[in-house]
């Protein structure tokens, strides 16, 4: 329900000329806000995952393949076209644009109603004209700008989160090729060596001097291996279409000659150290602290909720001659006080705030996850290129000396060389292994970026990850 008042006074039309600027000016004047914060998405993209590229922001869809790369592909290299390149990536830049636009929306007074009537009766036409402004929503604009701008700062975490994903999963696939590259010569090494002791073996059977279940034993592990050999191509293959996929060449020929492996680099920090620069550079919990930040903002735009529609203005009467005044239009607040709408901003705010709660104790599960993950496996690997590979190199140099002397066939040197194989090819497991939770662990904490300029897990202050972006330009 809306109340119109209007003075009866009568004006001249030079009177109605003076009043319009009159009463649209202190709106113009009281309103004027600062232009909306630049988030520097991009830069903030750059900074977080440790590139040393330009992201741009695409306004065309992509092709379905990039250019062709080089015949050797860098991880640098590899980071930086699945960066450069994503889709997912370009189109969160889209959306920080979205609220950019919202937020010059935010800004823009409401457009002057103008309304004009012409009435016909017994006399001459009466004109009826007014000129209303909607001074309410004016007087909202600083709040109302404030929660868009809180909204554009959630979009560009948001859009930073989305290029830490990509990054990671880049850096594992990357990692996962590396390994199958490694681990396919080993197997194809047991391979050879286990088609020789079947031959051994087949031999002495026909001289009588073998038993037929070791060589049904031995044919039994050949098929098994070759069957571990024909998987490990596969997986070979889907990590490399992977990889393709993800710097932007999906129908490439994905052939490329990859870095050579890089040791994952101990870490010389303590846990909770990990967990506190997370909670502090996660852009998922910073997107969080924003929408809680716009709700704020929209809820305390309730206040006036009541008076909303409220305009002031002139209007004018031409009958006969010209009248005009000031008219201000009410409405009453009788039935809606904004009660369901405060109720419904609260229980928002309320489910932000345990959303946020639940963010941290994530980020922490995963840092604590990865950090464990990353010390276990560094110690297996100790131990087994410590312990273990040396043990077996030992058991197959005393068999080759006991075979060189004449003490054994040949079958024990075979063993003592398939099991040394065996334990190689364990430890690559164990270095993929640790490599993964080295990039979880840098995920965890927001990024290579923040990792390198807090200078985590090395204490000369140089990032230590698996392989940095310069050590892969080299």
């Amino acid at each position: 329900m809306f109340v119109h008042l209007h003075t009866p006074r009568r004006w001249r039309c030079k009177t109605l000329r003076a009043a319009v600027p009159a009463l649209i000016l202190p709106c113009l004047i009281g309103c004027q806000t600062i232009a909306p914060p630049d988030p520097a998405t991009e830069q903030a993209v750059v900074e977080a995952t440790g590139v040393e590229v330009v992201i741009q922001f695409k306004v065309e869809g992509g092709p379905l393949d990039e250019p062709v790369s080089a015949d050797t592909l860098t991880l640098g290299q590899a980071v930086e076209r699945a960066v450069t390149t994503d889709p997912g990536l370009q189109a969160a830049l889209a959306r920080v644009r979205i609220a950019l636009a919202d937020a010059d929306q935010a800004r823009l007074l409401p457009n002057p109603v103008l309304n004009i009537a012409l009435k016909w009766g017994a006399g001459s036409p009466v004109i009826e004209a007014s000129l209303a402004q909607d001074f309410i929503a004016a007087l909202q604009i600083p709040r109302r700008s404030s929660a868009a701008d809180n909204r554009l700062r959630q979009s560009a975490a948001d859009a930073v989160t989305v290029a830490l994903d990509v990054a990671s999963e880049v850096q594992e696939a990357y990692v996962a090729a590396q390994a199958t590259d490694r681990l396919l010569p080993i197997l194809e090494t047991r391979l050879d060596l286990l088609q020789k002791l079947v031959s051994v073996a087949r031999d002495r059977l026909e001289a009588g001097e073998g038993i037929r279940g070791d060589l049904t034993t031995l044919e039994a592990q050949r098929v098994e291996l070759e069957v571990e050999i024909a998987d490990a191509r596969l997986r070979q293959r889907q990590e490399r279409l992977r990889l393709a996929r993800l710097i932007g060449e999906p129908s490439g020929a994905a052939a490329w000659a990859l870095d050579s492996w890089v040791t994952p680099l101990p870490r010389s920090d303590v846990e909770s150290r990990w967990v506190e620069v997370a909670l502090l550079h996660r852009p998922e919990v910073q997107a969080i602290g924003w929408q809680l930040a716009a709700l704020g903002d929209e809820k305390a735009l309730l206040r006036l909720l009541p008076w909303e529609g409220a305009e002031a203005g002139v209007e004018a009467e031409r009958d006969g001659e010209w009248s005009a005044g000031p008219a201000l239009a009410l409405p009453l607040p009788m039935f809606d006080m904004g009660q369901a709408r405060r109720a419904r901003l609260s229980a928002e705010q309320i489910e932000v705030r345990h959303n946020l709660t639940r963010a941290k104790r994530q980020v922490v599960e995963e840092v604590r996850r990865a950090y464990e993950a990353l010390e276990a496996n560094t110690a297996n690997l100790e131990r087994v290129r410590r312990e273990l590979i040396p043990l077996q190199q030992q058991r197959r140099q005393q068999a080759e000396d006991a075979y060189r002397a004449g003490q054994t066939d040949v079958t024990p040197l075979f063993l003592a060389e398939q099991d040394l194989r065996a334990t190689q090819a364990r430890a690559i497991d164990i270095e993929r292994e640790t490599a993964l939770a080295q990039i979880r662990l840098q995920r965890a904490v927001g990024g290579a970026g923040v990792v390198g300029a807090t200078g985590l897990g090395n204490e000369g202050g140089e990032p230590a990850t698996h392989q940095s972006t310069a050590a892969a330009r080299m």
